[in-house]
């Protein structure tokens, strides 16, 4: 049911790696310079261009985009290149907090407010005040925290559960999502008032399918990196890609992003033979539920893409099952 001879034409085989390996070897201009970012595509740049103009102001900024896209970097970016880099930055994960304790996490609370209240708590917003405050997965917090939290960006105070005094803050907000807030809006569990308080300006970091040109950049910083951690106590020499295996990762739609990327070539470091990572190395690292994802019609074209070769990996997997 398959015609796969193609797969076996020599020439055909060593032409891609050929290509692969002087892609591999290719000097790229990549730019650095805002936090520990790595990129050349056209897309990063403009989102990193506004970053920086945003930076120098105190307005709100809500930061989108797919779990691993780097919003926790922007975020830490953006306080650290702006007037308030030498006061404090909280970051809250508003999805870890049980939902009881919310209000006292983000405001704080006085002695005996609950059961198990034993001492005043100053609360996230006091803790970074004059400094910057990086709610994120902000999407979670339930709608009564919500009213709390318009209050305080509208009127640059809180009230700890249990007390009947404000306490002024001078905070900025950058907050981040990986939902739509306003699908949320309209399915009535986000307060659209909140949304436009938070989204005064709002970044969306692109997917690395689609940040063309960044890919090899970002493998080959990643093995470093990777490399430079392990400094020879769990293998003796640094790890390589083979042509093969850097062909797997360029074809790879990376639903997980820049996280998955570099716990995949972690993974296959771990678990590959010598210093030469193989192609069944990365096969192995790739969690089988991206393996055939959603996203195969949404392939990025740039990183060498080549329709044959991406119905090869499908004739492959069916002829595997």
């Amino acid at each position: 049911p398959f015609d796969i001879s193609a797969e076996y034409i020599p020439d055909l085989l060593a032409s891609v790696d050929t290509r692969l390996e002087a892609m591999a070897n290719e000097s790229h201009s990549a730019v650095t310079g805002f936090g520990n970012l790595l990129y050349q595509s056209t897309s990063m740049e403009k989102v990193v261009d506004l970053a920086r103009r945003i930076a120098l102001h105190r307005v709100p900024v809500l930061i989108e985009g797919e779990t691993g896209t780097g919003k926790e970097v922007f975020a830490r970016s953006i306080h650290a290149v702006g007037p308030r880099k030498n006061k404090p930055l909280v970051i809250v994960n508003c999805g870890a907090i049980p939902e009881q304790l919310v209000e006292s996490e983000l405001f704080g609370h006085k002695r005996g407010a609950f059961s198990g209240a034993d001492r005043d708590r100053l609360g996230h917003f006091v803790e970074a005040n004059d400094g910057t405050i990086f709610p994120y997965e902000v999407g979670e917090l339930p709608l009564a925290a919500q009213v709390k939290l318009l209050r305080v960006l509208q009127e640059n105070e809180v009230m700890p559960v249990g007390s009947s005094k404000v306490r002024k803050v001078d905070v900025r907000v950058i907050s981040a999502t990986n939902r739509s807030l306003l699908g949320e809006i309209g399915k009535g569990t986000f307060r659209e008032d909140l949304f436009y308080r938070l989204a005064v300006f709002v970044l969306t970091l692109p997917a690395l399918r689609n940040r063309e040109g960044d890919l090899n950049l970002l493998v080959n910083a990643k093995l470093e990196r990777i490399n430079e951690e392990n400094a020879g106590e769990i293998w003796a020499e640094p790890k390589e890609l083979s042509p093969g295996a850097r062909n797997i990762l360029f074809r790879h739609s990376w639903p997980g992003n820049v996280r998955e990327l570099e716990h995949t070539l972690l993974r296959a470091a771990v678990i590959s033979n010598g210093n030469m990572i193989t192609a069944a190395d990365i096969e192995s690292a790739i969690f089988a539920v991206s393996k055939v994802s959603d996203g195969l019609l949404e392939m990025p074209l740039g990183n060498g893409f080549d329709v044959r070769e991406l119905i090869s990996d499908v004739k492959r997997h069916y002829l595997a099952r």
